[in-house]
């Protein structure tokens, strides 16, 4: 377990990001200007089937987040904690948008601070017009055709009119349930 303490200023939002939302956006807008560096780590997260590859969630999240200068989108196919260690950071960033993400979270924020003593959880809430977005929810919205353009970047809207409405007609599965929890 490695001890050495991380920069803290210097801060990782992780998650898939499948799609970035305004949510995730306003966080990380937030977030910017209290550290140095906020990198944006887009977990591969193959299991959970994710509507969009690891490279094009990483172009949407590098295009929704262009206008704040000390942000990097990296992408991530490893322990979360080896990622942040990697990094160098001090501080891991989480979303909270409801009261029942917080057991979630506590958990994760818990098994963190065994696996990466020397770095801090920081939980983060969202901007009141942004609690009850979740990636998943833009995704079925998107899927079937409705207006998502107040809860993402127009670019990942139009991703998303291409993914499934140009390439996919008809398809109206349902989308896994979300379970990265993040704002």
């Amino acid at each position: 377990m490695n001890t050495t303490p991380g920069n803290p200023r210097l801060a990782v939002y992780p998650g898939t990001f499948d799609p970035i939302t305004n949510g995730h956006a306003d966080l990380v807008s937030r977030a910017a200007p209290l550290f140095d560096h906020v990198v944006v780590a887009v977990a591969e997260s193959s299991s959970k089937n994710p509507a969009f590859s690891l490279a094009d969630r990483i172009t949407l999240a590098r295009l929704a987040l262009a206008d704040l200068r000390n942000v990097e989108v990296r992408g991530f196919d490893c322990l979360l904690a080896d990622f942040v260690t990697e990094a160098g950071a001090g501080v891991l960033l989480r979303g909270l948008r409801a009261v029942s993400d917080f057991e979630y979270e506590f958990q994760l924020a818990s098994m963190n601070r065994h696996l990466i003593p020397q770095v801090e959880t920081l939980f983060l809430t969202p901007a009141e017009q942004y609690s009850f977005i979740s990636s998943s929810l833009v995704r079925e919205i998107g899927r079937l055709g409705g207006d998502i353009s107040s809860f993402v970047h127009p670019a990942v809207q139009q991703a998303m009119r291409q993914r499934w409405h140009n390439g996919r007609a008809g398809d109206h599965s349902k989308p896994e349930p979300e379970g990265d929890h993040h704002a």
